[in-house]
Parts: structure tokens; C-alpha cells; sequence
């Protein structure tokens, strides 16, 4: 997320791509009107004919799980039509950097592929470098083996008449959204990118992203205002929830989580601290040894000592792949004894439902934690389940809801803002701070009494107040960080105990402690900034930097120094995010991306200073998939892979119910609706919202309804190789079938709020999803698989 929802305004032209903004994501389709209103073009590209389609000026269809073909099109036309903006590519992106010779692409594979594990060894995957370790480069661009020229042979097969064989979508519709798109790839225009799970949620969710940002990047869009990429999150707190280590392989502030070969710190910051020779690379990833001691002092304070390493001991070492996939492949297996849900509902929310409700049978004991009953938390209770035959022993916590607590959360713009708690819990309900206090309070309890390996338990620096739940102020400020000791920083004293300013004060001498580097500075000596309410904006662009707080450093646009030429001066001058003042010596406008000066200056630093090159990358060699995003089908497609050999990602993980029969022929993909929230627990137990919709249904075209001779509203059943459901059909021309590789082919869609239980109750989506998942996250495919629909329910 690199520009916030207000910035949309400022937009020329927004691409809504894998997302519904209109319905799903309604404050920010504010400012895509606001936009509008001042001459921005909206485009709206989907399977389905959407809410938001009906705003746009542009409606494209396309073919679920045809991302990468459909933006790789785009990016095709843009090398083609020299519409790139050069300049920019040229100076801030990798476009001129020169790839290893051994680097190669043929057929569907990458060079490095290994077919007996599915996986690339991505050593050819590099660029070449010079006599100082450096990449050598060739800014005319004509080398061969330039970022620049291995795209352009490799998108050359990504003609709009191949394109559009694959994803269905009309050939004028099609060239409309490429010259309209590529119209902002010059100075003075820019255009922004909304997606959200229709584009996440595939086997090629991350390239799908990536193709985003390859083609913002070769249009000059990142940086600037109205431009970048705006993921939308569906929860007011996903933002936050990520930046505090809600994956797997992650820990607060996007710090890898070590793994098993990381066994001491050494080891760990040797591998995960990322190296450059570049003198006008910022590189700051290199700062990981400062935000990673800081980050255990935090977690274990005076326990943490240089000594022992600052107790990273203590700290878990991944050894493999712990996913929400393979996590409920473990469950199925009976790998678990127990399992603590909080505020989640797999088996509406999974993929292969009912194989994870099989799977929560083997457990001994499960705690859930929610509002109300979930399906997960009454799974016993299922239709066609006696609960005498399950012997789980199953706790429901009570949890208090988002308005009956208080405390930070993040939007999609990354502001962290204040949420003061409007009334008290009812009953019994308690906050998940409390539960999580309690269980730790607890536990280093027992650990001290006669606890295996007590340490990293009970050493913990757990102290958040002595009152009923923890003190949320002290968890912000613990979040922010603190001087451990008095220290000595650039000639400036701080005191032990003194809140840190930002991250440019953390130590990797232990002598500050941080939860999250990034939150640095939301609550630093003189308060807690997450609770200003300030609306002034002096630049006029939206910024309002005194309401709420910011991460980074209460930066509202990711990469801005590329908003600005060379000499510091804006790309687009009405709309400047940052400028370079020479009287001044000084940026002004946005808190700029690093205050260094601009390039033509001496001691500038290459505006994206999260990479270790510095450079945009349009090749990139750490994804697991191969360095340019590619298409492939989905796991289960209606077509055989019209652009190589290789049918579907090769560098999945292939456990999953997939059939290839051809008894399912219809393509199907998952939704949402405006007035059902998730899996549906909050508001199909609401009167309101579960009258407004009370059953479940499927949207199909009037010619499926006529072949199966469906009508409106009557029951049909949907099956897959994972199971069947049944649902009500709305029969509807917002969906029509697609041609596509010569043949005409139908397509649904399934809203997925549906479950069992509570006052709106329909069969689950997610029944009929497969349990497979991105190469890179792992995030399953709901939004891409076969069905077959038949007239009448399972009864019938």
C-alpha cells in the first residue's frame, strides 16, 4: 500500500481490478468519485458486472485466475507503444540493470527449475555486476540482456488477440482499458491501481500483484500523487494486523522470522540483513540488527542481554511451511491436540470446508473466541453430524467487540488511528487483550513452577498495568518504543525509560527496545500521536499530517522521492507530493522518503530505499515463481494453458482435491456482498442486515439458467469434487459466459458469508474451494475452480 484512500482523488485514471470498491470498500470510493468529478477515468475489470462497473467509464470482462495474462497485455502495449514514461524507468527503476547470461525463459519454466520439488534455484535469477560488486547497466536500454529488453521479449507473446483468448475479454473493450491506462505513462498524469482478494486469492496472487506494480512502475506511477498501488483491506485493522505479524513468516515491523538455520543472531542477521556496494544505495533494510535487538529487548527485556545473544535463544526457529493450509493439513491428520480461534471461522472461511470441520473432530480440546456462535465453535453440531460422536471438548469465550474496547488500529492508508471504547462489553465478554493477558499470566505461572525450558516464557517482559485487562496505553507505548539505558546518540543525551523519537534512534547495542521499528515515533515522549485529530492541511493535497499517525514516520506516500525529476522538481508540478527547495536546501510538502537531497546532488540516495539496489524492480529474484510474472491456469480451468506447455504454476505445493474430469465445466469464483461482513457471524446474526440478505445464492447468466432450465429464484445444487451445496439462483446479466480458446464457457459466482448458523443460514461457499494455494503466501484459490450446477437443492 503505497498511497493512501484520500490520494485517489488526485488520480487520472483508476484501474479496480480483482476488487469492488463501490460494494465492498465504500469510503474509498469517495474519492474515486471525487476524482471523477474532476475528469478521472474509471475502469472497472472483472468477472462479474459489478457495482463498481456500473461507475466506470471502461467495463471490461474477464476470466477468473487471468491476472497475469490480462496486466502482462497491458505492459505488452506499453513497451510496444514506447508509452512507458523513460525518464523515470530509466533513473529509478532497474529497467537498465543487466541480467546474468545464464538467465533464461523457455516454454513456461524459468532457468533453475527443479521438476522433482516443484522449485526454482533462482542463482541465474541476478544481475551482473561490475569490478566493485556493483550492477552493470545500459541506460539506452538496447543491450539484450537489460531488465528492459528481456521484458519486452518476454511480453511480446502477450499480443491483445492472445490475451483476449485467454481471459474472454472483447478485444475493443480490451484495447479501451490499454490506451486509456497507458495514457498516464508521462509527466503530468498518473494513475492508480485498486485491487483486493479477487486479485490476491489464486495460485498466482503475488505475480498477479506484481504485474501491478511493473506496469505503475514502466508508467512512472509509483511515488506520485494519484498514483501507486492501493490494496484494499477488508477489515478496518488488516493493515495493522499484517504490521504486527499476523503471517507466519513474519515478525512485527516485516522482520523474517528465523528459521531453523538461523541459530544464533549472527547467523540470523548474516542472512536476513541485505548488502549493497552501491554508495548511493540508502539500502535500509541494513538497519535489521538495530529493529531486530530492539525487538527482543521488548520482548524480554533485562533477560535480554548481549551476553546471551539478547535472548534470541528464546525465540521459535521456523522449520517449514506453517500457512493456513498446512496448518489445516496438520489438523486433518490429526496433528493437534488442541486449537485456540480467535475471531476466525475456518470452516466458513477455508478452503475444502468440510475436510477442515472433519479435521476439528480429531482435536482434544478447542477454545473458540468470538461475538457469537460460530459455525467452528458449534462444528459438533453440523448437519448430518450426531455430536455424540465427537469427542472434542469445546470452550466459547465471550469476546468483546471492536466498539467495546479501545486502542490503535491501522486503515489502508497505514494511518494508525485511536479507537476509544463507546460502551462496555456485555455479560461476560471480555477483550482479546484480556484473554491473551490471562493465558500469559498463567502460563508463567506454571512455568515457574515446574515449567520444560522456562525461560522463554517466563523471562517474558510482561507487565501492562494491574487492572482488569492490560493497559492498552502501556502495550502503545511498549509498541513504540524506550531507552533501556541512558545513552549518548549524535551528541544528544536520552534517558533510561525516555520514549524513543523514531526508528533512527534504535540500537543494535541493546540499549533501546521497540515492539515494531515501524511504529516508531506513533507514541514518542510528548504523546500518543495516534489520538491527534488535527485538520489542517497546508498543502491542499490531503495529507492532514496532524490527524492520526503515519507509518513510516508519518510519511502518506510510500517511494515519494520518485515523485519528483532529477533536480527535485515534481513530475507534476499542480499536484506535488514533495519539492526540493534551494533556498531552503529542504524538502517541503509530505515528510519525504529519506531527507537526503535529490539525485543531480551530491550525497543522494535512489528513491526506493527498501530494496537494497535502490531501483524499482521490474525483474526480481526472490519470489518463488520466477523473476517477470507469467501466466498460468488456474488449478482447475476450463482450458489448457494457451501461452505454454506449463498448465498451471509449477512451483505449487499440489496437495488439494483437484479434478480434471470434465464432469465440472463451469468456471465459479467467490464474493462478497455489502450487507454480509466475512464468513458472516456479525451480521447474519443481526435482524437488520440478515433480512436485507437471508439466503444464500448463486449468480448465473440467463443462457446457464436457460440450458438447465433454471428460473429466478428457484434452488439448484453446486458441486465440485470437495462437495455440493445448494443455493437459491439469481439469475442476472451482471454475469455472462466468456469465449474463450475457441469455445464458449459459463461462469458463477458464490458469496461466502453463508454457514449453518445464526439467524441468516445458508450452505458454506467454501465447501467447494480447493485446498491449494500461491506459491509465494500460500493464500488459498478461492477465487478460480470447476463446478457443476444442476436444477433443485440436495433434497430434491
Amino acid at each position: 500500500m503505497t498511497n493512501h484512500w484520500i490520494d485517489i482523488q488526485h488520480a487520472d485514471v483508476i484501474l479496480c481490478i480483482g476488487s469492488n470498491p463501490a460494494e465492498n470498500h465504500p469510503i474509498s470510493f469517495r474519492w474515486v468519485e471525487k476524482s471523477m468529478d474532476n475528469g478521472g477515468k474509471l475502469i472497472s475489470v472483472d468477472p462479474r458486472y459489478t457495482r463498481t462497473s456500473s461507475k466506470s467509464d471502461i467495463y471490461a470482462q474477464l476470466r477468473p485466475g487471468t491476472d497475469v495474462a490480462f496486466i502482462g497485455g497491458i505492459i505488452h502495449y506499453a513497451l510496444e507503444n514506447n508509452s512507458i514514461h523513460r525518464e523515470y524507468v530509466v533513473n529509478y527503476t532497474n529497467a537498465a540493470f543487466l541480467v546474468d547470461e545464464d538467465y533464461a525463459f523457455d516454454d513456461g519454466l524459468f532457468s533453475g527449475y527443479d521438476p522433482d520439488n516443484n522449485s526454482y534455484d533462482n542463482g541465474s535469477w541476478a544481475y551482473q555486476v561490475d569490478e566493485d560488486g556493483n550492477p552493470r547497466r545500459d541506460n539506452s536500454l538496447e543491450n539484450p540482456r537489460t531488465v528492459y529488453q528481456l521484458l519486452k521479449q518476454h511480453y511480446a507473446r502477450y499480443s491483445p488477440e492472445k490475451v483476449c483468448e485467454i481471459t474472454g475479454t472483447a478485444i475493443q473493450d480490451y484495447l479501451n482499458v490499454a490506451r486509456t491506462f497507458c495514457s498516464t505513462g508521462r509527466a503530468g498524469k498518473a494513475a492508480t491501481i485498486m485491487y483486493a482478494m479477487g486479485t490476491t486469492q489464486h495460485t498466482t496472487g503475488t505475480q498477479n500483484v506484481r504485474s501491478y506494480a511493473m506496469l505503475q512502475l514502466l508508467l512512472g506511477n509509483i511515488g506520485l500523487a494519484g498514483g501507486g498501488i492501493n490494496a484494499l483491506r477488508g477489515e478496518c485493522n488488516v493493515q495493522g494486523s499484517t504490521d504486527y505479524a499476523l503471517l507466519y513468516h513474519i515478525l512485527p515491523g516485516y522482520l523474517n522470522a528465523p528459521t531453523f538455520e538461523n541459530r544464533t543472531l549472527k547467523d540470523y542477521l548474516a542472512k536476513w540483513t541485505p548488502k549493497t556496494k552501491d554508495p548511493k544505495s540508502a539500502n535500509w533494510w541494513s538497519n535489521t540488527p538495530k529493529y531486530m535487538t530492539s525487538l527482543l529487548k521488548a520482548f524480554w527485556g533485562d533477560a535480554a542481554t548481549a551476553e546471551n545473544d539478547f535472548a534470541y535463544d528464546y525465540l521459535p526457529k521456523r522449520s517449514g511451511n506453517y500457512s493456513f493450509l498446512k496448518v489445516m493439513d496438520r489438523l486433518q491428520d490429526g496433528g493437534f491436540e488442541g486449537l485456540v480461534l480467535m475471531g476466525t471461522n475456518p470452516i466458513v472461511g477455508g478452503p475444502d470446508a468440510g475436510s477442515i470441520a472433519e479435521g476439528l473432530g480429531n482435536l482434544k480440546w478447542m477454545v473458540a473466541a468470538d461475538l457469537w456462535e460460530t459455525e467452528t465453535s458449534v462444528f459438533w453440531k453440523r448437519p448430518g453430524v450426531d455430536p455424540k460422536d465427537v469427542d472434542t471438548e469445546v470452550f466459547l469465550l465471550p469476546a468483546a467487540s471492536s466498539v467495546e474496547k479501545q486502542g490503535s488500529i491501522s486503515n489502508s492508508g497505514r494511518w494508525a488511528q485511536w479507537r476509544y471504547k463507546a460502551v462496555e462489553p456485555p455479560g461476560n465478554a471480555e477483550s482479546d487483550a484480556f484473554f491473551v493477558d490471562q493465558w500469559i499470566n498463567k502460563l508463567k505461572a506454571l512455568y515457574s513452577k515446574d515449567g520444560v525450558f522456562p525461560g522463554p516464557i517466563v523471562d517474558l517482559d510482561w507487565n501492562y498495568g494491574d487492572g482488569h485487562e492490560p493497559d492498552i496505553d502501556m502495550v502503545a507505548r511498549e509498541c513504540n518504543g524506550k531507552f533501556t539505558r541512558n545513552v549518548e546518540i549524535n551528541g544528544k543525551t536520552f534517558n533510561k525509560g525516555e520514549q524513543v523519537q523514531n526508528f533512527t534512534s534504535l540500537q543494535a547495542d541493546g540499549s533501546t527496545a521497540s515492539g515494531n521499528w515501524l511504529y516508531c515515533g506513533s507514541y514518542p515522549q510528548e504523546g500518543n500521536m495516534m489520538q491527534r485529530t488535527g485538520t489542517t492541511d497546508p498543502t491542499g493535497m490531503g495529507f492532514f499530517h496532524e490527524w492520526a499517525w503515519c507509518w513510516p514516520l508519518n510519511r502518506r506516500v510510500l517511494y515519494n522521492r520518485a515523485s519528483v525529476d532529477l533536480n527535485g522538481k515534481p513530475w507534476n508540478p499542480d499536484k506535488p507530493i514533495i519539492n526540493w527547495n534551494e533556498k531552503t536546501a529542504a524538502w517541503e510538502g509530505d515528510i519525504p522518503d529519506g531527507g537526503w537531497p535529490p539525485m543531480s546532488k551530491d550525497g543522494a540516495r535512489h528513491p526506493f530505499i527498501m530494496v537494497a539496489e535502490g531501483h524499482g524492480r521490474l525483474f526480481a529474484a526472490g519470489l518463488a515463481d520466477g523473476p517477470v510474472p507469467e501466466h498460468y491456469e488456474p488449478m482447475e480451468s476450463p482450458i489448457g494453458n494457451l501461452m505454454s506447455k506449463q498448465q498451471s504454476n509449477p512451483a505449487l505445493d499440489r496437495r488439494g482435491k483437484i479434478n480434471k474430469s470434465g464432469k465440472f465445466p463451469y468456471i465459479a469464483t467467490t464474493c462478497r456482498v455489502s450487507e454480509h461482513w466475512q464468513a458472516g457471524a456479525m451480521t447474519r446474526n443481526l435482524p437488520w442486515l440478515a433480512e436485507l440478505v437471508p439466503d444464500m445464492f448463486v449468480e448465473m447468466s440467463k443462457e446457464l439458467a436457460i440450458k438447465k432450465g433454471v428460473a429466478n429464484g428457484e434452488m439448484v445444487t453446486i458441486s465440485t469434487k470437495r462437495g455440493s451445496i445448494e443455493a437459491q439462483a439469481l439469475v442476472t446479466s451482471r454475469i455472462r459466459p466468456l469465449r474463450v480458446g475457441g469455445k464458449m464457457v459459463e461462469q458463477v459466482a458464490i458469496p461466502w458469508h453463508f454457514g449453518f448458523n445464526g439467524i441468516a443460514k445458508g450452505d458454506s461457499a467454501n465447501i467447494l474451494t480447493d485446498a491449494v494455494g500461491d506459491a509465494n503466501t500460500h493464500i488459498p484459490e478461492y477465487k478460480a475452480f470447476l463446478c457443476n450446477i444442476e436444477k433443485g437443492g440436495k433434497k430434491s
